[in-house]
């Protein structure tokens, strides 16, 4: 049996995680005057989604029409690299500086913090995917190869399977963290 907590097979945060997105909802997070932390983190957040929304925008329609993979690659290496760069970046950021702050400061969501931390590493391994699966499309684009465009397809592929635990884990630690910064977030340093 699966754990249910597992990025892979989760469908929510357990309630007693969300004490605290239950005071500060969702339906307020657009409100003037949000914690400039909780609305930098919303809008990395925000990038992360549109950029895997294009790559998958990409894929699909090579998928439909998979005559030029040298096409689709002038286009999906950069935003890939882009994309793989910054999530890396974010959630080292995350993992070294906020998680144990966050964990100081609302020790009754330390658990929370902690599975957010862990996806970290379920996410990381898709992200060590996609590069590979860039790399090996890259290389066959690069050297002519008649199998590019299968090439194309196993990146395809790679995205399909990392974007839907990385919109489960977005949608967590959102629904943890910004109401955590924005009702106690005076005490982030």
């Amino acid at each position: 049996m699966s754990d249910p907590l597992d990025l892979a097979h989760r469908q929510g945060l357990p309630g007693e995680w969300l004490a605290l997105r239950d005071r500060f909802p969702r339906s307020r997070w657009g409100e003037a005057g949000l914690n400039p932390v909780a609305a930098h983190w919303l809008q990395m957040h925000a990038g992360f989604r549109h950029h895997g929304d294009h790559m998958a925008g990409l894929t699909t329609a090579f998928r439909a029409d998979p005559a030029n993979p040298r096409g689709l690659h002038a286009q999906l290496i950069p935003a890939l690299q882009a994309f793989l760069q910054h999530l890396d970046g974010h959630h080292r950021i995350e993992s070294g500086h906020y998680f144990p702050v966050f964990r100081q400061m609302e020790p009754d969501i330390a658990a929370g913090i902690d599975l957010l931390d862990r996806d970290h590493d379920a996410v990381h391994a898709h992200l060590q995917a996609l590069f590979e699966a860039g790399r090996g499309f890259h290389m066959a684009v690069a050297g002519n190869a008649p199998d590019a465009a299968s090439s194309a397809h196993r990146l395809a592929d790679a995205l399909d399977a990392a974007l839907p635990s990385l919109t489960r884990h977005l949608d967590d630690e959102e629904d943890i963290v910004i109401p955590l910064i924005a009702l106690k977030g005076d005490a982030i340093r």
